[in-house]
C-alpha cells in the first residue's frame, strides 16, 4: 500500500460515499490505532494530521473488522480499541453536550450519536463510548470521562448505582 498514492486518490474527493463504492478487498495492511488514537505505519507514527483526519473519513467497521475504502480498493487495517479518542465537551447553549475527537471532529450526543456503554477491549471493564456512523466508535479519554463524571447525577436502580447526564432531552448513562 503507498500512503501518497491513496492520498492523491482520496484527497480529490469532497464527499466519501463508502457505501456506494464496490472495490476489491485487498487483504490487511500495517496500519494500527493503538488504544489512544495514534496511527501508525509499519510500526512508524503517521505525522501528517491530515492524512489521519482523510483515513478516519474512509474508516468503518463491519463485523468487527476496521477497514479503509476507497473507490479502487479496501483494506483492513489494526485498531486496539476504538479509533477515535473524545477530548474534550462542551455544553452547548441548549444543554446539549458536543463532543470533540482527538481528530478535531465534533459530534453532539444524542439519538443519531449514542453513548453507549461498552467492554473495553482487553479488560472488559465497561466504559463508554459514543456511536459513530458506519460502526466506528469513539471513546472517551480518561480525563474527560472524569471531567464529565464530576458533573453526572447518581441514580441506584435495581439496587445499582448508575451515573446519568443528559443532552439536552437524551439521558444516557456515563457508568
Amino acid at each position: 500500500m503507498d500512503l501518497f498514492a491513496l492520498q492523491q486518490q482520496l484527497g480529490a474527493l469532497t464527499d466519501y460515499p463508502l457505501e456506494q463504492w464496490q472495490p476489491a478487498f485487498c487483504g490487511p495492511v500495517p496500519i494500527r490505532i493503538d488504544r489512544d488514537g495514534s496511527w501508525y505505519f509499519h510500526g512508524s507514527p503517521i505525522q501528517r494530521p491530515e492524512l489521519v483526519r482523510l483515513f478516519a473519513a474512509v474508516l468503518s467497521c463491519v463485523d468487527g473488522r476496521y477497514l479503509l475504502t476507497t473507490p479502487a480498493e479496501q483494506v483492513q487495517i489494526e485498531v486496539d480499541d476504538a479509533p477515535l479518542l473524545l477530548v474534550d465537551a462542551v455544553w452547548l447553549d441548549d444543554g446539549r453536550l458536543q463532543l470533540t475527537t482527538n481528530l478535531q471532529q465534533s459530534f453532539i450526543a444524542g439519538p443519531d450519536f449514542p453513548v453507549l456503554l461498552q467492554p473495553e477491549a482487553g479488560n472488559g471493564q465497561l466504559l463508554p463510548y459514543l456511536q459513530l456512523k458506519r460502526g466506528v466508535r469513539a471513546k472517551f479519554s480518561r480525563t474527560l470521562y472524569y471531567r464529565l463524571a464530576e458533573q453526572a447525577q447518581e441514580q441506584t436502580i435495581a439496587d445499582q448505582c448508575q451515573y446519568w447526564l443528559h443532552s439536552g432531552t437524551y439521558p444516557f448513562r456515563l457508568g
